[in-house]
């Protein structure tokens, strides 16, 4: 058995994503565990270069703080997500382009870059509502994860301002899950 992967439970995990837990800068959003503790942190990065002022850049963080992933829009419809090593990018892991975009629904197809070489089809699909951050990410017929609203019992209006992200068993990376996520809400 490979020692070097993360050993993930066989049990669905939750992670909760909001910019308003404790110890999150201003601007940054935070992804914690059931016990309160941040597991990931996506920070805004500016940009390299003035030509590129327009396209957005993000920076998944583990919970020391060290960059785990870079997240780059490419275009209106495209994203990149970067592999980041002692500070810099070294490879592309996955990219993700929106296929519809309508005012209650978007579609993104991601392609894993080490599934998919010379592979038109995606790995993945997400389809959802980031209004609502309501998103399902699939992988052929089975679900990966999906994300949704924090409801509480006896609540008319919901607060979008705190989700869920229920990551299933067997599923790739959850910082590579959190990434997809990120590229979600922003598309």
């Amino acid at each position: 058995m490979d020692d070097s992967a993360p050993a993930y439970p066989a049990i669905p995990i939750d992670l909760f994503g909001s910019k308003k837990h404790r110890g999150l800068a201003h601007g940054e959003l935070g992804f914690a565990d059931s016990s309160g503790n941040i597991v990931f942190r996506v920070k805004r990065q500016s940009s390299r270069s003035s030509s590129e002022s327009h396209h957005r850049e993000r920076m998944l963080l583990d919970t020391a703080g060290n960059p785990l992933f870079s997240i780059c829009r490419d275009s209106e419809k495209s994203w990149k997500v970067f592999k980041v090593d002692d500070g810099q990018e070294k490879q592309i892991i996955l990219t993700a382009q929106r296929t519809r975009r309508t005012l209650t629904r978007t579609e993104l197809d991601v392609f894993c870059s080490d599934e998919n070489l010379g592979d038109s089809s995606p790995s993945l699909k997400m389809k959802g509502f980031p209004f609502q951050r309501s998103c399902t990410i699939c992988r052929g017929d089975s679900i990966v994860a999906q994300t949704s609203l924090m409801h509480k019992l006896h609540q008319i209006y919901v607060r979008r301002s705190k989700f869920r992200v229920t990551i299933y068993p067997g599923s790739a990376d959850h910082a590579l899950i959190v990434a997809m996520v990120v590229i979600f809400l922003d598309g």
